[in-house]
């Protein structure tokens, strides 16, 4: 490893590459594969193609992934950011797949509302300058609390499961947890760097005499599956569908760039308005490609900016190698279900120490914050609070119109614009200082 270049630039020995990334891919693939299993159930499709969509947003990661992290021309931030669908867009293409529009009228509004992201990306990238160290320390310490409630559900056995909360669910999980914190703490190197992997690894088969999982289902899967070009029709374009997924995608770009600014400050490589805009440009030409390829839209996923922070790998081509083994998941089926017999309360124990650890980075940065003789504090009260409503009450808004949920129901996207606005209502002139500069 050359120790000259940036650490998000240094390239690790082959084996630690492979257990690195491994970890990055067992981090976040209940959250990949959730947005195709929800939309495929919603519109009743039938179990092989609902296995479509899955193989499809799995390839699509990873090739959003090492477009993320590797760059192509001015796509790409360059930084260790894990690529996945996003949970924002759910509820907007479940409407329009079930009143009449179908996969068509939905992978339509994706392709059109990922241009549209491409376009706005050096626009949206100059609002940078509204994120100083206040406003990005709240974001990040929303996005780490808005996550916890997830590991917590996973640790329970996973919303919907029969044994949801039981004892032996919530022993795994603590158990796996606990293993994690012992395994950092005194095993020094290498392995104390992967203790992610090992928990996942050893709870796993922990699980399997337990009853909680079994592999008998992976000698009857597909093995090799390839993702074709609009397989499920030509795309139709509807004026209402893609308007409702451009606000989803605008509010896509709101979590993006606190992803983006939070793993900035975990690798200490602060994020400048170019490098925002070739991060918002890679979601938005992933975001085509997976209306192309039979997929959804596509974000950073903040679980993985945790395991950055809490493993202090910092390594970009890491993250890389894990968008290739997501690419191989999504070609061949069969190591999919692989990875799939992974226990939810397995996950939900590593999720616990992972979205910590965002959290943790947030109020970390907000360390860095004067709080004598100005308002700061009431900043980050209110947009903490009004990030943690909907996280709190998932049913808040229900009342509300679609446009309105779509945007407050994501706890990280109205904490981040009441944070921007609290700013500027606070502090006028620091906060349109460049990022660093102000409110500290």
């Amino acid at each position: 490893m050359s120790h000259s270049a940036h650490p998000v630039d240094q390239v690790p020995p082959k084996a630690q590459l492979l257990a690195f990334g491994l970890q990055h891919v067992l981090a976040m693939y209940a959250g990949a594969v959730a947005v195709p299993l929800i939309v495929g159930g919603a519109l009743h499709m039938s179990t092989s193609d609902i296995g479509y969509l899955v193989n499809a947003d799995l390839l699509v990661s990873g090739v959003a992934t090492l477009i993320q992290c590797l760059g192509v021309w001015v796509f790409g931030a360059r930084l260790p950011l894990m690529q996945g669908c996003t949970f924002a867009a759910v509820t907007p293409m479940v409407l329009i797949g079930t009143t009449g529009g179908g996969l068509p009228a939905i992978y339509g509004a994706v392709i059109v509302s990922g241009l549209v992201v491409v376009l706005l990306a050096p626009w949206f990238a100059k609002l940078l300058r509204y994120f100083p160290p206040l406003v990005t320390g709240t974001i990040i310490l929303i996005i780490g609390l808005s996550l916890l409630p997830v590991a917590v559900n996973w640790a329970a056995g996973g919303v919907g499961a029969p044994s949801f909360g039981s004892p032996r669910n919530l022993a795994l999980a603590f158990g796996v947890l606990l293993l994690i914190l012992l395994v950092q703490r005194f095993v020094p190197g290498f392995l104390g760097r992967i203790a992610i992997l090992v928990g996942v690894v050893l709870g796993t088969l922990a699980a399997i005499p337990l009853g909680l999982t079994d592999f008998s289902h992976v000698t009857s899967a597909q093995l090799i599956g390839v993702s074709t070009p609009f397989h499920f029709g030509l795309p139709s374009f509807q004026p209402a569908a893609i308007l409702s997924m451009v606000i989803v995608m605008l509010v896509t770009m709101t979590e993006t760039s606190g992803d983006v600014l939070a793993v900035g400050e975990v690798v200490g490589r602060p994020v400048e308005p170019p490098v925002l805009a070739r991060a918002l440009r890679a979601d938005g030409l992933s975001t085509v490609l997976g209306g192309v390829f039979n997929t959804f839209p596509y974000t950073a996923f903040a679980q993985n900016v945790g395991l950055v922070a809490l493993t202090g790998v910092r390594s970009r081509f890491v993250v890389a190698t894990a968008g290739g083994m997501l690419v191989l998941l999504g070609l061949f089926p069969v190591l999919g279900e692989v990875v799939a017999a992974i226990p939810m309360p397995v996950l939900g124990g590593a999720g616990i120490a992972m979205f910590g650890t965002v959290a943790a980075s947030g109020v970390r940065m907000l360390g860095a914050v004067s709080f004598r003789d100005n308002s700061n504090l009431m900043v980050i009260a209110v947009a903490l609070g009004l990030g943690l409503v909907p996280v709190a009450v998932p049913t808040v808004y229900a009342q509300f119109p679609d446009w309105f949920q779509t945007i407050m129901n994501s706890g990280i996207s109205a904490g981040s614009i009441a944070a921007v606005a609290l700013n500027l209502l606070f502090n006028p002139v620091r906060a349109i200082t460049p990022q660093g500069a102000g409110n500290s």
